[in-house]
């Protein structure tokens, strides 16, 4: 049966769920209707540019709840709140590890050459939004941005082994003892 959505909105979040569980190419367009129940109209109607336009589009989307909940928070508030606030948004957005970063999914494989850009700039942001809160709260410059830098791997680590093992927990963990070790850094 065919799926009515009313938005593109609707059409973005049902297909970054099937690049989420195939990739980017293992989703081709019969898989993605399949799996979406949307017609290839109607897609194509959405996404007149196919495929490769639905990856952007998705990534633009991501990008977009990233920048509002976590990146300019992390740039623009309190930066202890902000923190705080990062790692309950993380654990909302990855739904405590049973989601995979789509970003960093599309980083390791084939995709990565397609969007380059948007792929650095969105881990690259993250990481600067944090040194920058780290640094207003009080973390020495030398330390900021490797311990930054450390709390997105971990993220991105553990989203990985969660994963793998089929082990969401692994997931909560990491984030409780990254979350620690800022807070033990901040004092």
């Amino acid at each position: 049966m065919v799926r009515t959505v009313f938005e593109k909105s609707d059409a973005i979040a049902l297909v970054a769920e099937v690049f989420r569980e195939l990739g980017y190419e293992g989703a081709s367009m019969s898989e993605i209707t399949a799996r979406t129940k949307l017609s290839k109209g109607s897609l194509y109607h959405f996404f007149p540019g196919g495929k490769e336009e639905m990856a952007a589009e998705i990534m633009a989307n991501i990008d977009a709840w990233f920048v509002t909940e976590m990146f300019k928070p992390l740039e623009e508030e309190d930066p202890r709140a902000a923190i705080a606030r990062m790692w309950e948004m993380t654990d909302s957005y990855f739904h405590s590890g049973r989601r995979v970063c789509l970003i960093g999914a599309f980083a390791l494989d084939e995709t990565r050459d397609h969007f380059s850009a948007a792929i650095r700039d969105y881990f690259r942001r993250w990481i600067e939004a944090l040194a920058g809160a780290l640094l207003r709260a009080g973390t020495p410059d030398t330390d900021a941005k490797m311990l930054a830098e450390e709390a997105v791997i971990g993220i991105q680590g553990a989203l990985t082994l969660a994963r793998a093992l089929g082990d969401e927990a692994v997931f909560g963990r990491t984030l409780v003892r990254l979350k620690l070790r800022l807070e033990t850094t901040l004092g």
